[in-house]
């Protein structure tokens, strides 16, 4: 028991080095316990007991395992028994049920051959009961007296029908010179057949006035034999748009009943998307295609921007109810259906479509041109038709356009903006519309012919004349106060040019990429750039009315005096006035060009006119006497419009007036210092004829020394 309790204490695995700790604390002497002392064969004897019990214990727990094995052993034959016992049942069951299984199946051979026998006999016997029945029908007919219920009762009208449709057929089969065909005729000819054919369809019109959908779906069944079962399809038709289209928008109210129709249409007939697609093209040729042809025919002669726009509108909802349409089952081919119904509302529309807007778009345009023009009082001039090549003739031998003399424009540039915008609506609607209404195969030439409009009325009509009207306009180099309007018509065509240029490519290209019209179409939008830079180029004339005023502010500014003072310890200046007043006129033209231009084209006149500009002062500075005093404000002078030519931000400008400020030095240097300064890193370069004009108008160069150090 003791050994018992050891080996099993607690829940947790058996580990054998716990196990040996608690025996030996549990063992007086063992000391594991403080406060004993350590008695080694105390220790030894327990641990000797304790084996002892323990091979005790394990002898028990094999014996028990043992008669368990054999407890197990004999459970497990006798399970294994009463398995094979199962088995052997479980075949005899499934024997049993194959058995019953091939019973049953013979049994059910033997009920479908007495079925046939019985179908056999049953089908001529239902034949001859339907012969009977006709035959007696027939009878009741040949009388005149009609007594049986399926013809006086009004709600077995199916079965009358059904009856009078037999009849009928019988009577077509059998030829009129027989005696039983003579007899058949009333049955042959329309009346009896047409009288219940209406009779149906009224009971028909009945229902569908009620909203019995049964009744329409049992009366149609039954006219689905009939010859009338379309007249049965145009009247629900004909009833389904009573009071549809009571709103001004027909189109709506034609989305509307169609949804309606489509959810009660499979309801009432065995053939739905028949019946629906009727419906729509009924709608289509009828109610569409007359509210188009009010609408259209209204302004068709009268008012041709009415008219494309109604057409444009008219087409859009035509087009949009057609792609709602196409959710229904109309049949297998439902988008070649629809397009051809499109198009036969259309088609007497759309065939000269194209004239009609090229001309809208002709007159439109004159107009607007000619309302701005009248604004202005401004009676327009013919300008030269020359092609590129003789503009670039001209711009070599600098020579005026073909306008005459030159005119004041009184700085009026002949540019509007909101004519520009007006034109380019004008254009963006009309390419929208030939998008919509040009058939595809067209449609690269119509939007052709829509740009070739564009480029008439805004590039050659508006822009290319202010361009002309401007170069005309340019003063000649020696007016007195020229006011160069020129650079703000270059400023306004360029912001126009761009808003071309997006209509070009939002609106234009979308249109004819994938055709041969894109390469047309770049290449006149090319010559009308190379055509408008060559006039800009022209416009360099400006340049020289610049040039021009400059010489007029230097001569009226610029005194003798400024460079060779009468005191020359009493100069209070930093610069002359005329240096101030030029280089404040060089500053407004610079920014001017900067905001007139833009790319290429500004560093292009920027250095024309800084090179110009440096010619200028070159030359001013030559006419001059400069005493010591004189010389340095002549270096402050140039130090001036050398901080004027940083403006340009043009490499070669700024080099010319460093060296044209290195040259001043020499207006002041000491006579021994002059060919060490001549030799310097930026004059060792120039001529030596051009240093010695600078050295000559010192008012000292005339002392012998001078010369003697300069040459």
């Amino acid at each position: 028991a003791h050994c018992k309790e050891f080996f099993f204490c607690g829940q947790e695995p058996f580990v054998a080095d716990e196990y040996i700790e608690r025996l030996a604390w549990r063992t007086p002497g063992g000391g594991s316990r403080g406060g004993e002392a350590f008695d080694p064969k105390r220790l030894l004897e327990e641990f000797v007991n304790h084996i002892q019990e323990l091979q005790v214990m394990d002898e028990r727990i094999q014996r028990k395992v043992e008669k368990l094995e054999q407890q197990c052993q004999k459970e497990a034959k006798e399970f294994a028994k009463k398995v094979q016992e199962l088995q052997k049942s479980n075949q005899v069951a499934f024997q049993h049920f194959q058995e019953l299984d091939e019973h049953i199946s013979y049994v059910a051979t033997k009920v479908c051959h007495l079925g046939d026998q019985l179908e056999g006999v049953n089908t001529p016997r239902q034949r001859a009961v339907e012969a009977q029945k006709l035959m007696k029908y027939f009878n009741e007919f040949l009388d005149g007296e009609l007594k049986s219920d399926v013809f006086t009762n009004s709600e077995k009208i199916k079965e009358a029908a059904d009856i009078i449709q037999k009849l009928h057929l019988i009577a077509q089969e059998l030829p009129f010179d027989s005696l039983m065909g003579f007899c058949c005729y009333p049955f042959s000819s329309p009346g009896k057949y047409h009288d219940l054919e209406c009779q149906l369809i009224q009971e028909f019109t009945s229902a569908q006035r009620r909203g019995e959908i049964s009744r329409m779906r049992e009366v149609a069944a039954v006219l689905l034999h009939f010859k009338g079962y379309s007249h049965c399809v145009d009247v629900y038709i004909k009833q389904c748009q009573e009071g549809a289209f009571l709103r001004n928008d027909v189109f709506e109210d034609a989305a509307i009943l169609c949804q309606r129709v489509n959810k009660q249409v499979g309801e009432i007939f065995s053939n739905p998307e028949t019946v629906l697609a009727k419906l729509i093209q009924n709608i289509f040729e009828v109610k569409l295609q007359s509210y188009v042809k009010d609408q259209l025919e209204e302004h068709r002669k009268s008012d041709a921007e009415q008219y494309l726009k109604n057409l444009y509108d008219l087409y859009t909802r035509t087009t949009n109810l057609s792609s709602k349409l196409m959710e229904f089952n109309l049949g297998t081919d439902k988008q070649t259906f629809l397009s051809k119904l499109i198009k036969a509302i259309f088609i007497s529309y759309l065939e000269n479509y194209i004239e009609v807007e090229i001309g809208y778009l002709k007159s439109r345009s004159a107009m607007i041109l000619q309302r701005y023009y009248d604004s202005k009082n401004h009676q327009k001039r013919s300008i030269g038709t020359g092609g590129i090549q003789d503009l670039k003739e001209r711009l070599r031998q600098r020579t005026n356009l073909p306008l005459g003399p030159s005119i004041d424009t009184h700085g009026e540039t002949f540019l509007s903006q909101e004519v520009v915008v007006n034109l380019l609506q004008e254009t963006k609607q009309a390419f929208e519309r030939c998008h919509r209404l040009s058939d595809p195969s067209d449609l690269p030439k119509n939007a052709f012919r829509i740009f070739s409009m564009l480029v008439e009325f805004l590039c050659t009509e508006h822009i290319d004349y202010a361009l002309e009207t401007g170069l005309a306009g340019i003063p000649s180099s020696d007016s007195k106060n020229a006011n160069l309007y020129f650079l703000d018509v270059v400023h306004q065509a360029n912001t126009i040019f761009h808003l071309f240029d997006k209509q070009f490519n939002d609106h234009l290209m979308p249109l004819i990429s994938s055709s041969p019209k894109l390469s047309e179409c770049l290449q006149k939008k090319k010559d009308i750039i190379e055509q408008m830079e060559v006039k800009l180029d022209m416009g360099i004339d400006t340049l020289n009315c610049m040039i021009g005023q400059m010489k007029h502010i230097l001569a009226a500014e610029q005194k003798k005096t400024d460079f060779k003072p009468e005191d020359e310890n009493n100069v209070l200046i930093q610069y002359t006035n005329a240096c101030v007043k030029v280089c404040g006129y060089v500053r407004k033209q610079v920014e001017k060009i900067r905001n007139s231009m833009d790319g290429k084209n500004v560093d292009t006149v920027l250095m024309e006119l800084g090179v110009r500009f440096h010619r200028l002062i070159y030359e001013h500075l030559q006419q001059y006497s400069y005493s010591c005093m004189g010389g340095m404000l002549a270096i402050c002078d140039v130090a001036e419009y050398r901080k004027c030519a940083k403006d340009f931000k043009i490499a070669l400008v700024l080099q010319l007036f460093d060296t044209l400020h290195a040259l001043c030095n020499l207006l002041v240097v000491a006579p021994d210092n002059l060919k060490q300064v001549c030799s310097g890193e930026q004059l060792a370069n120039l001529d030596k004829n051009i240093l010695h004009s600078f050295v000559q108008l010192r008012v000292d160069y005339r002392s012998a020394r001078l010369a003697r150090h300069f040459s």
